[in-house]
């Protein structure tokens, strides 16, 4: 699995407003439903309201190439291009080391 975190920046509520339509459109669920997404989540930091966090894992790299080459992602750059929003990426690989479950309570 790959995960990557995306921080979407603005000012005066903007990446607040982005997340916000991305839902209301259906773009989001369109993401969701496109093959070999795991997940698709906006979140909010408490301490920062300008920023949003878009939490998005796929199955492989080939699913996250076939998205990119969605015409979503045209609609996608037009939302963050309408909102004047900044982004920063941390991309992760998921690994199967067993040993923290011990720390995780379920």
């Amino acid at each position: 699995m790959i995960t990557v975190n995306l921080y979407y920046k603005g000012e005066k509520g903007s990446a607040r407003a982005f997340a916000d339509e991305m839902e209301s459109s259906g773009i989001a669920d369109a993401i969701r439903a496109e093959q070999g997404n795991l997940r698709y989540e906006y979140f909010q930091p408490i301490g920062d309201p300008e920023t949003v966090l878009l939490i998005d894992s796929w199955t492989d790299q080939a699913a996250i190439d076939a998205h990119h080459a969605s015409p979503m992602m045209k609609q996608l750059a037009e939302l963050r291009e309408k909102y004047d929003l900044h982004m920063t990426i941390e991309r992760f690989v998921s690994d199967e080391y067993k040993a923290d479950h011990r720390f995780i309570r379920k």
